[in-house]
This record gives C-alpha cells, structure tokens and sequence, in this order.
C-alpha cells in the first residue's frame, strides 16, 4: 500500500496508488464479503496463533496402542490356523523326519517281554469270553491257501506305506485346502499310538505261548514283515496295541470316501480299511482288538484337527483363498477375470463346486 507511481508528463511529476495495490484491496474485500465460513466455525473465531494445538477434526479417533502387542500375538495365532498352501519340500521333509521319529521313540519303547505276553494272554481270556475269539481260525484258514496268504503278506508289508503316502500326494494336488487339516489328523494319530506302545507292551497273537497261531511270513519265507524274519531286530516285538495298519488305512479309507466324487473311489475307500483288518488277523500279527485301538487313536486325531481349524478336514475350502495353482504345488493358475456380461458356468452333477479366487478363472 506503501508503493506509488510516478507519472511523468508535460515536465510534471505526480504521486498515486499503484494499481496492482488496489486491485488486491478489492479483491480482498470481495473475499471477505462473499466467501462463508467454514460449517461449525464462526467468522469472528480468531485463528491459533504459534504453538497452539490444533483440535482434532470430527470424526476422528484417537488410537491407543496399549493393546497393539496381543492384538499381534492374535492375529499371529489365527493365521496359523488358517489354511496354507502346502510346499511340496516342507511336506517331503516333515514326512520323512516324522516317521524317522516315530520309528525311533516305538522302537525305544521298553520291549517287556513278560508283561506284554501276560496282555496277550488277557485280550485272548476276553476275547473268549466275548465269543469272539476268531483270529485262530482266520490265520489257519488263511495260511491253507498259498497265494492268498503271500498275497497278504505282501499286502501288511507294503500298502501300509504305499496307500497312506498316496493319499498324502493326492490331498497335496487335489485338496490343498484341506491338507494340513488331514495331514494333522495323520500326526495326531500316530502321536497318541506311541504313547499306547509305551504305556500297553503287547505281543501279537504269532508270538503267544502255548497258543496254535502260525507266524505266516516265516513259514512262506516272504519278504517285508518288519516283525518277522530278518527285519525282527529292528522293530519292537511288542508294540501291537493299536494297531496302526487300522489307524492308517482308515484315516486313507475316510479321506477318500469323504472327498472322491467318483463312486467306484469311495467304495474301494470303504473296502481298504475292511480288507486290512482281514489281513493283520489273517497273518497273527494283531488282535481285532488292536483294531478297536487303532479307531479309537484316530478318533483322538479327529478331534484334535477339529479343535485347531474349528471344522472336520472335508468341511474345509478344497483351495487355498487366493492361491495359484502350480503343476507341482495342485494350486490355481491366475488367469484374466472373467467378464462381467459372461455367466458363470454350472458345476456339473456330481462334481464338487470350487470357490473362485481372486483374478482366478475357473477352468
């Protein structure tokens, strides 16, 4: 306001405002007197001079970070409990080193020769007096028929591992959402039988005194029984209750029966845990007893993936939320989004309905 301008005409000088300075008094005095206040604010509110606090704005809410560590720990807990896409490495590698384990702790277990006799001894007593002692004549029965009772022996001493590793990769492909549910069930299993091995020494039927039972891998010299032959010195003679041939094949029986979608699957899924009991009483090496201890180990490992994940395994989603699905891993490959004008297909009948994921396309 202070500026002036000098004019020179004629030989004579004048002084007056600047233009440019009055045109910012105008503008000035326009603002104020056609621009509001802000709503909840009053035109004569001073403005906060240096220093002072600003008052938070509506709407905003302080956060306090006092319970920031559980909230951590949480949220860290929950994730664990939600399903992950399995690693085909961690899975190979957590499977050798588990049965490494439980070879090493059953075979550990304190043999007790004389008091696993003396079980045997009681479960045949109870057996009888249930009438249902039958194991006897099942093995004789059996073993008088050559290749039926190799075929078993073969059958005890291989498809333990074969069926239940099998069924491990095809959950792996085919069910990665379900894996580490089944998986733990497997674990859980297995886990409560060792401490059955340790708390109950138990001699199968073939290693009974004074009983008639015929040990058929030793008189057909067929190979595999870790129980038998030349493999007796390196696993516990009498660790036979449960029965983990029951345990196992039953845990693969279930998982097929709950989640194949074709019929002749699901039955053989019935027929396999069947079909093993016959031969672990067939070759004298369980009580059907054993048995019944096998199914109530799985019953543990049951309940225990239940409690972690909150739902039985085939209750679970089949894929992992927002995985992609690789040759070796069974997840979902991306894909470009579907478009919004086309329909989504219907799931065939008969088929297993897959939740799409996000920017995936269903196949």
């Amino acid at each position: 306001m202070g500026e002036t301008q000098v004019t020179a005409q004629e030989g004579r000088s004048a002084a007056g405002p600047s233009p440019i300075a009055a045109e910012a008094v105008t503008d000035t005095a326009t603002a104020s007197t056609t621009t509001p206040p802000a709503p909840g604010t009053s035109g004569s509110e001073p403005a906060p001079g240096p220093g002072a606090t600003p008052a938070p704005s509506s709407g905003t809410t302080p956060v306090s970070g006092s319970g920031s560590g559980t909230t951590g720990w949480q949220a860290r807990f929950r994730s664990l409990r939600r399903a992950r896409r399995p690693r085909l490495w961690f899975e190979i590698l957590l499977i050798a080193v588990s049965y490494w384990l439980y070879s090493l702790v059953r075979n550990a277990v304190p043999e007790q020769k004389a008091q696993a006799l003396r079980n045997a001894d009681w479960i045949w007593s109870a057996e009888k007096s249930l009438g249902l002692a039958f194991e006897e004549s099942v093995n004789h029965a059996v073993n008088s028929v050559t290749w039926l009772i190799v075929s078993m022996n073969y059958y005890y001493a291989t498809l333990h591992f074969v069926v239940t590793i099998g069924v491990l990769v095809w959950l792996f492909r085919r069910h990665p959402g379900r894996y580490a549910a089944t998986r733990l069930v497997l674990f859980a299993t297995t886990a409560v039988a060792l401490l059955g091995y340790y708390l109950y020494p138990l001699a199968p039927p073939r290693l009974m005194n004074g009983a008639n039972f015929i040990d058929t891998v030793l008189v057909h010299e067929t190979w595999g029984s870790m129980a038998s032959g030349n493999f007796k010195n390196m696993s516990n003679q009498y660790a036979a209750m449960p029965s983990m041939h029951i345990g196992w094949s039953l845990w693969c029986g279930l998982t097929i029966f709950a989640l194949a979608t074709a019929p002749w699957a699901r039955i053989l899924g019935l027929l396999y845990p069947t079909l093993t009991l016959v031969v672990i009483v067939a070759t004298a090496n369980h009580f059907w007893l054993d048995a019944v201890g096998g199914m109530a180990c799985l019953a543990f490992g049951y309940a225990v993936s239940r409690a972690w994940y909150g739902s039985l395994p085939h209750h679970l989603p089949r894929w992992v939320p927002g995985a992609a699905k690789g040759r070796l891993t069974g997840l979902r490959a991306a894909g470009p989004p579907r478009p919004a004008s086309e329909p989504e297909a219907e799931a065939e009948p008969g088929t297993e309905a897959e939740p799409e994921t996000a920017g995936a396309r269903r196949p």
